[in-house]
């Protein structure tokens, strides 16, 4: 997930420095959204193996 928001980055990057706003808009709103995501779901993962490390040691 992190790959794709890097790649809708760069497309938005590439497309603002040719002018092309409405895609460069899109592109970077994708970016935003999957990176947003990406976090959620890296910090409700890196819990739950804390939980369940924790569970199997007691």
């Amino acid at each position: 997930m992190l790959k794709w928001a890097l790649f809708f980055a760069v497309i938005a990057v590439i497309a603002g420095l040719l002018g092309f706003t409405g895609i460069a808009a899109g592109a970077a709103a994708i970016a935003k959204f999957l990176f947003v995501v990406f976090l959620i779901l890296c910090v409700v993962f890196l819990v739950l193996g804390f939980i369940v490390t924790k569970k199997m040691i007691d």
